[in-house]
């Protein structure tokens, strides 16, 4: 019944939408209604078109804990988002004579290495930011996900080489945040400035986006910034913020609505202040929307796209009538945005968010685009409601079965004994992960480098057991695969998701874990 209550609502506002006809009123009532259906405790809305701003405004809190009001200076973590700023800032490298997009990365990053020996020698900046590096999705991200991990920079590069490739060089798109880890790396040896300094002096501070800072850490006044929120255990609960200061360049920066209303406007100017400085050559401002990284599109593709893909820290594509649009989404843990421009229109969306449901800022953001592409009405609170209504019971399903097996394997008598499962395993880029036992408490499992990643190790049956991290939040529960020798003695381990909720940043699946001792 609240499904058709807001379905009729919808229908209320999405007629108010049509012919670009943006109603303060309605497009209120259509985010309250999504901050309802989705359990976001607040959410952040912009509207750059025509040379202004139509709408900035906060909805709902800003934290569960202080019942604050969200409000379009709320500061967000803006995620990956901050892609488009560390390629921005290469270009400007490309402009002042001090970098090539086609340089090796060797010719700036000399220990830079990675598993094939001829992709090291091959591989350039513009791979870097391109997501075709042949690697899986989110690999190696845990290095730096969860915050709490103690790998630095250097780390990071050192321990790529180790990361085994999933398909050939250039052949596919799988989005990997390590690598513009190291592109913001060759931006510090290029310019003799951190990222962080250079972000907020070269690029924010003549656009203006006053508010804004390159990292969370740099944020003095948090009077007015969320906090983090997720689903853990059926009920949406506040988390700490979580994001590794390692991992800035990938997606740092920390912003508000109006700030990100300034970005757009600067970008839909050609890269031209409002004051009238170009911060970037037509050439290289050219060079970033332009599409490096094919994607492909589905055939019953929502906005008759002909094309998709990734540019230079930028989604392209082209949407109804041939329309260009640049987009980037952006997620953290308790935390999800996204960021729209389609320049022909002269129109900017930006949805901000502190809980980590995509699609929230999904049925706001089409809503929103469809009023100024002249769609009828597509239901999209519906749409997405139903989907991820159903999603969270499917997930919820998968879990509920592995977690029904676990207990009873409690009775089985098949089961390793636990000296030979307790000792020090270790993987190449990951380092130790340790299991210990006692007879009171059962298994224990922790990384000795991710202080945040330990939980319980819970039998499921004689070669597999599940670890069940003590942080509910992250929902990321996996599977333990265990190899024995011939004496049943464990000599090595893998690990596997439970339910696809789980974030691709817990590459867990990537680890090849030796028993040491």
């Amino acid at each position: 019944m609240v499904l058709k209550r807001l379905f009729i609502s919808f229908l209320i506002v999405f007629s108010c939408l049509l012919n670009a006809q943006i109603e303060e009123q309605q497009l209120d009532d259509l985010i309250k209604e999504t901050l309802t259906i989705f359990e976001v405790p607040g959410i952040s809305v912009g509207i750059f078109k025509g040379g202004k701003i139509v709408y900035s405004k906060g909805h709902g809190v800003r934290s569960l804990t202080n019942k604050k009001d969200m409000n379009a200076e709320t500061l967000v973590g803006v995620a990956s988002n901050s892609k488009g700023f560390t390629c921005f800032a290469l270009a400007m490298m490309v402009d002042a004579g001090k970098l090539n997009w086609d340089d090796k990365v060797r010719k700036h990053i000399p220990e830079f290495q990675l598993y094939d020996a001829w992709v090291t020698e091959e591989f350039t900046v513009r791979d870097l930011v391109t997501h075709r590096s042949g690697m899986g999705l989110g690999a190696g991200d845990l290095m730096f996900f969860p915050e709490g991990s103690d790998f630095t920079v250097s780390d990071i590069i050192n321990n790529v080489k180790y990361l085994e490739p999933e398909s050939s060089f250039r052949s596919e798109f799988a989005y990997n945040n390590n690598m513009f880890i190291i592109a913001g790396e060759v931006l510090k040896r290029v310019s003799g400035l951190s990222w962080e300094d250079f972000i907020e002096t070269k690029i924010m501070k003549p656009v203006g986006m006053l508010s804004s800072k390159a990292s969370y850490n740099r944020v003095k006044d948090k009077s007015n910034i969320i906090d983090a929120h997720t689903m853990a255990e059926g009920k949406v609960i506040q988390i700490p913020h979580d994001w590794s200061e390692t991992a800035n360049p990938a997606g740092g920066i920390v912003s508000n609505v109006l700030d990100m209303l300034t970005w757009a406007q600067f970008l839909m100017n050609d890269a031209v202040t409002e004051h009238g400085e170009r911060l970037l050559s037509e050439e290289q401002f050219h060079e970033l929307w332009q599409l490096q990284t094919p994607l492909k599109v589905s055939a019953d593709d929502s906005y008759a796209s002909n094309f998709k893909g990734y540019g230079l820290g930028w989604f392209v594509a082209d949407v109804k009538g041939g329309r260009k649009q640049v987009y980037h989404t952006g997620g953290l843990l308790g935390t999800v945005t996204q960021f729209t421009m389609i320049p022909d229109l002269d129109l900017g969306i930006v949805v901000l968010t502190n809980q980590m449901n995509g699609s929230a800022f999904s049925t706001i953001t089409n809503t929103i685009k469809d009023a100024y592409l002249g769609y009828e009405n597509r239901n999209w609170l519906e749409q997405y409601g139903k989907r991820n209504e159903d999603f969270i019971k499917y997930n919820d399903s998968i879990k509920a079965a592995v977690y029904s097996k676990v207990e009873k394997a409690k009775t089985l008598k098949l089961l390793p004994k636990p000296e030979y499962i307790v000792g020090t395993y270790t993987d190449d880029w990951f380092g130790d992960v340790i299991i210990s036992y006692d007879a009171k408490n059962g298994y224990v499992i922790e990384s000795s480098r991710s202080s945040r990643l330990f939980g319980e190790l819970l039998p499921l049956n004689a070669t597999t057991f599940v670890a069940k991290w003590n942080d509910r939040s992250y929902d990321a529960d996996v599977y333990v695969k265990f190899t024995f020798n011939e004496k049943g003695e464990a000599i090595s381990a893998t690990m596997d998701y439970i339910a696809p909720i789980t974030d691709f940043s817990f590459n867990f699946g990537d680890l090849e874990l030796k028993k040491i001792n």
